[in-house]
């Protein structure tokens, strides 16, 4: 027979054992959807308040200390009963998890990151009881820990440490406590005489071979069931059908094994996007028996790339590159935590929507954080399609986690099939150890990098061994991915603070020390996975919050602090408010102060380190992540578009740094003392330096166009025009020289001129911008700005938007409307005088515009 597989979905009821606040005794409660999670369900029958909601979040606590079980009737026809194999397939249960299949036990679960194959044959009927019953995870994890230990961790309460489940249920700096419980991935029957068990393709590909060694294959199969007499006949799809044969595969001893390879120009090779194409093949695995029927098919979706992480040497360090068919790549991109608490109400369309927001804001790297889950298949999926390289971690995160006999066991399990499940993806780059995990061990004086060979389960940091023992061995085992130890890691015996080595994550601005965003350029890394800077997300998303209680809305309320997770998150933003901005504290202008903070902070860092991306043999900064570009609930958080998918100003500002073609400015003030003995007499110099970046392989050649205003005089500016070439595949430093217009200062009191410089590059027809940024005197809260008819802001409706002009420079515009949003092409906007703008906006309906900038009058 051919495998059959029916998926279990359907007569599903739950209940909460022995009732309680959820359900009454022995009452049990069809679910509206499956798979489901408890609180879901919950929420859909109206007996928890939205735990999104206020302070509901802690009205929901119960659930998660609570015991529930999940029970349905399915039938089994006479060709499954007959069938020579049954299983029953459990894709995820979360977390503790015992199963009984009509009054007997088959299964006890302790992992939500694994699956569950269960033999069943022996105990199927005609008609069938199915029973999960789902015991407190948050008090098994509390036993646990009583019996191995209390670990150190940053986040969530220390038991999570000895829990396989994602680990973000247990509250973040940015997510609440949710502890969510139930059934969260498909169940299904399957009968089989033979099944595919294992389809792996292994392909290398060298990118300056002719002939048939383009690209070079390997394949891997291996069944379950009655073994004589099978073999496998592998076939392509489309573009390949005639390109590629591959002979029959005898599969006697359960394995077997075969090649081919791909002549140049019968096939393409997959890029990120920006870079190529991303060309996708499909493969179709039959196995067959003796005379020749069918048994089982499966499908593999692959792409042709080779990617290496380059770590040449450099006068000081090693690069950290992602190298893709041998092109070098800047990454700039974002880090992906789970986009909901409740993940079952995830879709492919809200994945897409995400995933497309990120390539339509010019990214080209997500990294799954190891705090959440190895995601959805269709998330990758999408990734392939769209180009978006990954870095996965695997799922431990801001913790010192244990490595007793069966949590190792389990977590190589886990390993062993995420890796299978994902490897075949060619948007998968590195996989990652843990996020954070060795800087904790930093933290508390427990690593000693000269030590690689000791067992590491007995000592202060026991989880080394699955770092550098199991994960390794495993990825190494069934892929062909590089693996990282950890996020951050600097490897060559280095700390993880190591600016010179391996990867980074920059959180002294904000954490840490708190420098001043200014220092991004002394702060940068080989490669910066994760740096960041908070900001309110929309205001109809505080509302949301809200639920309609006007007396809550203001800043510092109770209701918004609750929506606001992170440690000391009051004196944060004050501090990088106050210190750069004159602000005001209405709601309303609290939300665009943040936001316009967030945007400054986080265009500077890609702006500065995408200068370092200075070309082959020079990539001293080739990759930043910014934290985060999405949130799990409504939230003021790091994320640069919020829970409703309503981007910040901060994703546009990065949008525009990371466009093909960049332009970027410093201004420095260099001090220069009379004599080593007087602290009176010095001179004051402002120097401009301006540079470009280009994405693409080839020089090009344009215009530097370098305008300046006095902001407080408006009969001075000054201009300069500079033919330009951009260097391909890095930045390019194109001018410097005094600030025009700056005269050289002797003395402190001198107040220096408020002088903006807008510097654009135009394509060679002269009408084609093809970058600009405007550099301003900072801080900005020391800037007497024109009035608002001074400043003469215009927006003009044209077809599609609006057209914005100014007759003085203006900072900072975020267009709004009443109602429902609007999508916009831009925010966060830089306005001077004869350079009009025009932003794209959908939705807008007739409604009028209006404008939030800084010196509008709100401070």
């Amino acid at each position: 027979m051919h495998l059959s597989s029916i998926p279990i979905d359907k007569n599903w009821s739950f209940t909460q054992v022995g009732g309680g606040q959820g359900t009454k005794d022995g009452e049990w409660v069809p679910v509206a959807n499956f798979p489901t999670t408890v609180h879901v369900e919950l929420l859909k029958l109206g007996r928890i308040p939205d735990p999104f909601v206020g302070l509901n979040e802690w009205e929901v606590q119960w659930i998660g200390e609570a015991e529930w079980a999940f029970k349905c009737t399915f039938g089994a026809d006479d060709e499954i009963l007959k069938a020579p194999y049954v299983d029953l397939v459990f894709d995820g249960l979360d977390t503790y998890c015992t199963v009984q299949l009509n009054g007997k036990k088959i299964l006890e679960s302790s992992n939500a990151f694994v699956s569950h194959r269960v033999p069943s044959k022996d105990l199927l009927k005609s008609k069938n009881e199915l029973v999960l019953t789902f015991p407190s995870t948050f008090l098994q994890g509390k036993s646990l820990e009583k019996e191995h230990g209390k670990f150190h961790l940053w986040n969530g309460d220390s038991s999570r440490l000895h829990i396989r489940k994602p680990q973000y249920n247990y509250g973040w700096d940015w997510g609440p406590v949710l502890m969510t419980v139930g059934p969260w991935k498909s169940i299904k029957i399957e009968a089989y005489e033979t099944r595919i068990s294992d389809f792996r393709i292994s392909t290398a590909v060298d990118p300056e071979a002719v002939g048939s060694d383009f690209v070079k294959a390997n394949i891997s199969i291996g069944i379950e069931g009655q073994k004589q007499g099978v073999s496998a006949t592998i076939k392509p799809r489309g573009a390949l059908v005639n390109a590629v044969s591959v002979s029959p595969v005898a599969l006697d001893s359960g394995a077997g094994s075969a090649s081919f390879s791909v002549k140049q120009g019968d096939c393409e090779l997959w890029y990120p996007v920006g870079y190529g194409k991303q060309p996708l093949y499909t493969f179709d695995l039959t196995i067959k028996d003796a005379s020749g029927r069918d048994l089982h098919t499966s499908s593999l979706v692959v792409g042709f790339r080779n990617v290496k992480i380059v770590q040449d040497e450099l006068e000081d360090g090693h690069t950290f590159v992602f190298e893709v068919n041998g092109v070098r790549i800047f990454c700039g991109g974002s880090n992906w935590i789970p986009a909901d608490s409740f993940l079952t109400t995830m879709t492919k369309d809200r994945y897409k929507d995400w995933l497309k927001l990120l390539v339509d804001g010019n990214q080209n790297m997500i990294r799954v954080w190891g705090g959440g889950i190895y995601e959805h298949d269709d998330f990758y999926d999408l990734c392939d399609e769209l180009g978006i390289l990954v870095w996965q971690d695997f799922m431990f995160g801001c913790g010192q986690y244990p490595a007793y006999d069966s949590f190792v066991a389990s977590v190589k399990l886990e390993a062993e099939q995420n890796v299978k499940r994902l490897r075949h993806h060619p948007s998968i780059a590195i996989l990652a150890g843990n996020n954070e995990d060795y800087q904790l061990a930093e933290s508390i004086n427990a690593i000693d990098y000269s030590d690689e060979k000791s067992d590491f389960r007995k000592g202060p940091f026991p989880a080394r061994y699955i770092y550098e023992r199991v994960l390794p061995e495993v990825t190494a085992k069934h892929s062909d991915i590089f693996y990282h130890r950890s996020s951050p890691y600097s490897g060559f015996g280095k700390p993880t603070t190591d600016k010179s080595n391996g990867d980074l994550h920059q959180w002294n601005v904000w954490h840490g020390s708190q420098e001043p965003w200014h220092n991004w350029d002394i702060l940068a890394g080989r490669f910066v996975s994760e740096f960041g800077m908070e900001g309110y997300p929309d205001i109809r998303t505080v509302d949301y919050w809200l639920g309609g209680d006007k007396s809550e809305r203001f800043p510092q309320s109770r209701t918004n602090c609750n929506h606001n997770k992170a440690d000391g998150f009051e004196r944060r933003l004050e501090l990088y408010l106050m210190e750069n901005f004159k602000h005001a504290f209405d709601m309303e202008s609290y939300v665009y102060y943040t936001q316009i903070m967030q945007a400054e902070t986080l265009a500077s860092a890609y702006r500065l380190w995408r200068r370092n991306w200075k070309g082959r043999g020079k990539e001293y900064t080739a990759g930043a992540l910014v934290w985060q570009i999405n949130d799990c609930w409504p939230v003021t958080s790091w994320a640069i578009v919020d829970y409703f998918l309503r981007p910040k100003p901060a994703y546009f500002a990065i949008k525009r740094e990371l466009n093909t073609y960049t332009v970027g400015m410093t201004r420095k003030e260099k001090k220069t003392s009379a004599s080593p003995d007087s602290v009176a007499h010095f001179t004051i110099d402002t120097v401009l330096k301006i540079w470009g970046t280009n994405s693409t392989l080839e020089a090009k050649e344009a215009t530097l166009d370098i305008k300046s205003f006095d902001l407080e005089d408006e009969t001075w500016t000054d201009h300069i025009v500079k033919a330009v070439t951009l260097a391909p595949n890095a930045s390019t430093e194109l001018w410097s020289g005094a600030l025009p217009g700056q005269p050289q200062r002797t003395k402190l009191s001198e107040v220096p001129k408020t002088i903006v410089v807008s510097a654009r590059l135009v394509d060679a027809d002269g009408s084609t911008v093809l970058g600009r940024y405007s550099n301003w005197p900072e801080p900005f809260k020391y800037i007497h700005f024109p009035s608002v008819a001074e400043a003469g802001l215009k927006i003009t409706p044209v077809d599609g938007g609006v057209k914005l002009e100014c007759k003085k420079p203006i900072k900072g515009i975020v267009l709004d409307v009443e109602g429902e949003e609007v999508k916009w092409s831009d925010q966060a906007i830089d306005l001077v005088p004869g350079d009009p703008q025009t932003v794209l906006a959908s939705g807008l309906n007739g409604r009028t515009v209006k404008a939030r900038y800084l010196g509008d009058g709100s401070a």
